[in-house]
């Protein structure tokens, strides 16, 4: 099923490429719908075909801008549950990658049979988090056998006769590979997940952060703490409430999904029930920043933490456990504070923070100054430049 066709609106960047490198097929379960690895794919897409490559989408889903120019080809299947979704995925999509593909062709993940040039990983299966007790007894064996059934397919698929190349998003990542997969190190690289830095920025919606707090009720002496992301468990939710229950001040706002009764419920016990705001997953977690003064993520495991990026580039201190991407963003104390998972630890740079709004500023400054060093343009532009080593015939890494 073909997408939107035309010209992007946004300017190429560099001349166009000689038609061998032109080429390029993204081969994904989703695009550009909810979520950050499917926000950095359509970024992806949308930012090769502006600088003059031909680009193929093949995926369950794709939401891009009208008018960009990418060539979708629609794979139906089921999303859920991740059992069934899954292996349906391997087969179908492996047969749409072989009717479809066109140039280059980057797989997202272990997720195509088969030789593809390129294979990004978002996430390492083979040391992904350990399911949350708190869950029900049947989350988490679906979750487990899911977990079970992506190690065998990345042991299927990361093999060296599958890819010439294998990016990941983050240094870490990176590491993990290498270690779990040793056949491939020579072919694992970082390429670093960019951040739109135009729309993330500070001060863009004024008016409409303003109309969003006064809608939830947040009051002007109020400081507010963003918290965007599902798996609430590993992103760490409930050691940050318990933190705002230690500290005054604060309320708090939730982007994303969870189990919203129970977290009402824990807020209820801590006293903190009225100054807890859950929006629900949105695709606007730029206005989320913009009412922000600080993001908070006591996180357990991330593989590059967009929402960190994002919050950065909007101007927010960060406070951030240090996993995968936050390592490379994050400078204790001069961008914003390394944080572990003790409410009490938190609730200490909480308190700084409200005690001291130079502080606020001087880290929120530095936050951004950091995450201009990971915009879309140099994420695309290192994409290009590998395909255009690919083609040459020459080894990923040069």
């Amino acid at each position: 099923m073909p997408g939107a066709s035309g010209t992007s609106e946004r300017p190429a960047a560099t001349p166009p490429l000689a038609p061998a490198a032109r080429e390029v097929t993204i081969v994904a379960h989703d695009v550009g719908s909810v979520g950050g690895m499917e926000r950095v794919l359509a970024e992806l897409a949308v930012g090769l075909q502006a600088r003059g490559h031909e680009v193929t989408v093949i995926a369950r889903k794709c939401v891009l801008p009208p008018g960009c120019g990418v060539k979708f080809r629609h794979v139906p299947g089921p999303s859920r549950p991740m059992l069934i979704a899954h292996p349906w995925w391997m087969l179908a999509g492996t047969l749409a990658t072989r009717r479809w593909r066109r140039g280059i062709v980057q797989a997202t993940g272990a997720i195509v049979l088969g030789h593809v040039d390129v294979i990004s990983v978002h996430y390492c299966h083979q040391v992904g988090p350990v399911n949350p007790s708190s869950a029900s007894l049947p989350y988490r064996l679906h979750a487990r056998a899911v977990r079970h059934l992506k190690r065998v397919t990345e042991r299927m698929c990361y093999r060296p006769a599958n890819a010439e190349a294998f990016v990941c998003v983050s240094q870490g990542v990176a590491d993990e590979v290498r270690e779990h997969f040793p056949a491939i190190a020579e072919r694992v690289l970082t390429i670093y997940n960019g951040v739109d830095t135009d729309m993330f920025a500070p001060g863009v919606r004024t008016q409409d952060a303003r109309e969003l707090r006064a809608r939830l009720g947040i009051g002007e002496d109020r400081l507010v703490a963003a918290f965007v992301g599902s798996e609430w468990p590993r992103k760490g939710l409930a050691e940050l409430m318990r933190a705002l229950a230690i500290t005054a001040g604060w309320d708090l706002m939730v982007a994303g999904s969870g189990d919203r009764e129970h977290y009402q419920e824990l807020a209820e016990q801590l006293g903190i029930g009225q100054a807890v705001h859950w929006l629900g997953v949105t695709s606007d977690v730029q206005l989320v920043y913009q009412v922000a003064d600080a993001f908070v993520l006591p996180t357990s495991y991330e593989t590059f933490s967009l929402v960190s990026f994002e919050a950065a580039a909007s101007g927010l201190p960060v406070l951030a456990t240090p996993v995968n991407g936050v390592r490379e963003l994050i400078e204790d104390g001069r961008n914003g504070f390394l944080i572990d998972r003790d409410p009490r630890t938190i609730a200490a740079r909480l308190a700084r923070l409200a005690e001291d709004p130079t502080l606020r500023a001087r880290l929120g400054a530095a936050a951004r100054e950091s995450a201009l060093r990971f915009s879309w343009e140099q994420m695309v532009s290192a994409h290009s430049e590998l395909y255009g080593r690919l083609k040459a015939g020459l080894p990923a890494r040069g």
